[in-house]
């Protein structure tokens, strides 16, 4: 059975391509190479991705200091705005209607308490501003100010 009949025909493909590469490369010295070109173009390609990566959180970078430095409120006042609705939402969640549902159960109050709110999207996104990522410690380790 040929290469294409067993590539078509549902064959062991693996098994036919790897037959079809040792043919190609009869020694020792030329599979070799290969895997050391193979290998070269892998790592020259993971290294100008990663280079694009870096630019682009530079840039982003830029984007977010001019944000913040701006006098417009709707262009300066979004991140602030967001934690605010977050710190809301938690505040509602676990301070506000905890104290809600305990009211209604010791008043006589006959009334259904209101639907807790689905806050699972909203907490990866505090948790994010919050800076999980260490970003607030590692700035208080190297004494750097913020507040400028």
């Amino acid at each position: 059975m040929s290469f294409l009949s067993k590539l078509m025909g549902g064959g062991d493909v693996v098994k036919s391509v790897g037959d079809a590469l040792d043919n190609l490369f009869t020694s020792d010295e030329e599979r070799m190479e290969a895997e050391r070109e193979l290998t070269k173009a892998k790592r020259s390609f993971d290294y100008k991705e990663s280079k694009l990566v870096a630019e682009q959180n530079i840039a982003q970078m830029e984007v977010n200091k001019a944000d913040a430095n701006s006098g417009n409120f709707f262009q300066a006042g979004w991140r602030p705005a967001i934690g605010w609705v977050g710190a809301f939402a938690l505040a509602y969640q676990f301070l506000l209607y905890p104290l809600l549902v305990w009211a209604l159960a010791v008043s006589s109050l006959d009334i259904e308490p209101p639907p807790l709110i689905d806050a699972n999207a909203l907490y990866p996104i505090i948790t994010g501003m919050l800076g999980i990522a260490g970003m607030r410690s590692f700035d208080k380790l190297k004494n750097t100010d913020t507040r400028r």
